[in-house]
């Protein structure tokens, strides 16, 4: 699996998915599996569609759009340096002067 994949599954599973409403009861596998196009179809016009297997949720197809707000892959940073200086602390003065400790006394 490309990189690129594997950190968009990473957001994707920690994506907060509240605001996702699935339209339909959904869809037993072997159903969305011959009837793919139209699942396809479905999820791009009605909104999500959920496939289950067995009885259980399995996956939820939803359109690009709405992957992307989920994860908010467009507003992502390209890299540790880029978000920081895309930070709104860009500026702040930082104090990292420490008091010297010297310890506590203890008898023994």
């Amino acid at each position: 699996m490309p990189k690129a994949i594997k950190k968009l599954h990473r957001q994707a599973t920690a994506a907060p998915i509240e605001s996702l409403t699935l339209a339909g009861p959904g869809w037993q596998l072997q159903a969305a599996k011959a009837r793919f196009s139209e699942v396809f179809r479905r999820a791009r016009t009605a909104g999500p569609q959920l496939i289950t297997r067995q009885g259980k949720d399995g996956v939820v197809m939803i359109p690009v759009g709405q992957f992307d707000r989920l994860v908010k892959r467009s507003r992502q940073p390209k890299s540790l340096v880029q978000f920081l200086r895309e930070s709104p602390l860009v500026g702040l003065e930082l104090n990292f002067e420490r008091d010297h400790d010297t310890g506590r006394d203890s008898e023994l």
